[in-house]
């Protein structure tokens, strides 16, 4: 009888590789390195004596093996991973509660869909948003408001667990006609005569701020705030001010022309986010998945950014 070597780990690579078409970003999506997953590939095609996929290929094409192969991954994966969420229920043996609450405006624009997945996997467990805007959110959390909190930076102040999500470039936006397109990046001394549009937040919220602007010792000449981003975009559109949002967030409205994007510094302004919640929560299953598929995710969907 032949001996099987496939792992669920090897149907979870091949999947990532199809899904994200290359071993780069595959790697990036499961946490390894590229040779580790390298090396996973060719024990597989050592073993059946063929090729998965074509090398050269953007993105893959599977041979008649590797096709195979991940019909049988996505036979198997549901159904093991459905049977994980069986046995971690019988533990749990009650329903739960998940009550979010969020830092960033535009974090709605991932946590949605993360939200939809996460519900079909555990209808049991009571997801909500908290309402609002709120400048501590973790003290909700410690307060028992709230299960998790998405925030932009890490405090070793606070007794919460932290679970890394991504990291991702924050850019300048600029009317199509502003002077500063001419440059190649902003720096500090930039804004000094701009109007700042940002969100109703506290400075320390906002990472052109707290990054670059404080750092530096300079105030821009006026500041404006919007609750919306389509909002703050319009008004960077007809050159009432300067913005700063995630690429991500505004990568449609730049492939439309609709604004001007610049980097802020030579090398960028790098964001990054965050699930924040005490220790219970972090022993409960469907935290564990909630942050997978909240990361697999936002990583499939969302341009340019890179999982921390």
């Amino acid at each position: 009888m032949l001996q099987s070597i496939l792992e669920i780990r090897h149907l979870r690579t091949l999947v990532a590789l199809r899904d994200t078409g290359s071993l780069v970003r595959a790697a990036q999506l499961l946490n390894l390195t590229q040779s580790a997953l390298s090396h996973q590939i060719k024990l597989l095609e050592d073993r059946y004596g063929a090729q998965l996929f074509e090398r050269k290929s953007v993105p893959p094409q599977f041979s008649t093996t590797g096709l195979r192969l991940l019909q049988l991954a996505d036979t198997a994966l549901p159904l093991v991973e459905e049977a994980e969420r069986d046995v971690a229920r019988l533990a749990l043996g009650r329903s739960g509660q998940l009550r979010i609450v969020v830092e960033c405006h535009t974090c709605f624009d991932w946590l949605m869909p993360a939200m939809d997945a996460f519900r079909q996997r555990w209808p049991e467990i009571e997801l909500d948003i908290v309402s609002g805007f709120h400048p501590d959110p973790i003290a909700l959390v410690m307060q028992n408001r709230a299960e998790v909190a998405i925030v932009s930076e890490e405090d070793p102040d606070e007794t919460v667990d932290y679970h890394a999500l991504f990291r991702f470039e924050i850019v300048a936006l600029l009317a199509n006609d502003h002077a500063l397109t001419a440059k190649a990046h902003l720096t500090a001394r930039h804004f000094a005569d701009q109007t700042l549009i940002t969100y109703p937040v506290p400075d320390e919220m906002l990472d052109i701020v707290r990054q670059v602007l404080a750092p530096a010792g300079v105030e821009p000449a006026h500041r404006r705030t919007t609750e919306l981003t389509v909002a703050m975009l319009q008004l960077v559109a007809s050159g009432r001010g300067v913005a700063t949002l995630p690429l991500w967030a505004v990568q449609n409205y730049l492939d439309r022309g609709y604004v001007t994007a610049r980097r802020v510094g030579s090398k960028g302004l790098t964001g990054r986010l965050y699930m924040a919640c005490t220790q219970g929560t972090s022993g409960q299953p469907w935290l564990a998945d909630f942050v997978r598929i909240t990361r697999e995710s936002c990583f499939k969907s969302l341009p340019g950014i890179e999982l921390l």
